[in-house]
């Protein structure tokens, strides 16, 4: 028994040391060069000289960091990636799209969206990683997007899953009813962001605005597999309305 709690404390440790790497590299990759001992450190919340430990263990792991104590640090290659290679319109599109969802997205997705972006820079080579920071085409909101009254995560996961969920609801004149519907598209509209599904309530497909949602479950209820053949028939019926 003492031999078994020896081991589950190591694993632990050995599994919080790779979640820090994978932490460190995250921030190389997305820092403005040459990042600072102390401002990885902060974003990572431990100590310079764990920071030290941690750049010379990903240089073994084969990263390709320039810099040094004292002179901040640089992301030159990055070994946890494959090589990448676009066309100039490829990454144009790629850009666009991420930035977009930057743009549109709710907190989580636009975090991941920048998150991407900075490891696409890191990997392609210097003419494809200038093109990619200075695309021609972008994307920005100036009118900002109701937010959601609801945890997006949780209900994009509820979606995945196929978990049927419940949350109260006002319409555009403030009355509020409970619903439990069977989540299957998150659409981002011009004006607002809708969650596509079927009301068990009016026992057909509706649209509801996220930021009139409140109050949201995850129910027990599993709807799998219909989630994807409700989702075409909903979107054929909207078609269809057009």
């Amino acid at each position: 028994m003492v031999t078994k709690t020896v081991t589950t404390c190591k694993d632990t440790v050995i599994m919080t040391r790779t979640h820090r790497l994978f932490q460190l590299m995250q921030a190389l990759r997305m820092a403005t060069p040459p990042a600072t001992a102390a401002y990885l450190a902060a974003s990572l919340d431990v100590t310079p000289r764990t920071i030290y430990r941690d750049i010379d263990a990903l240089r073994g792991l084969g990263a390709v960091i320039d810099g040094a104590a004292g002179f901040g640090y640089t992301l030159i290659e990055d070994a946890a990636l494959p090589p990448l290679n676009f066309d100039v319109e490829e990454l144009e599109a790629l850009v666009l799209g991420l930035r977009e969802v930057q743009a549109i997205g709710d907190p989580a997705l636009a975090t991941a969206a920048g998150a991407a972006l900075s490891k696409l820079r890191a990997r392609l080579p210097p003419p494809q990683a200038h093109r990619l920071q200075h695309a021609v085409l972008s994307a920005h909101r100036y009118t900002p997007l109701p937010e959601p009254g609801v945890d997006v995560r949780v209900l994009r996961n509820a979606t995945w899953d196929e978990r049927t969920i419940h949350f109260k609801y006002s319409d555009v004149e403030g009355r509020e009813t409970s619903r439990n519907v069977d989540p299957l598209s998150i659409v981002y509209m011009q004006a607002s962001h809708c969650l596509l599904a079927w009301c068990h309530l009016r026992r057909d497909f509706r649209a509801f605005r996220l930021d009139r949602m409140r109050d949201l479950v995850v129910t027990d209820t599993s709807f799998r597999p219909r989630r994807v053949p409700l989702l075409r028939q909903c979107l054929a019926e909207m078609r269809n309305h057009t």
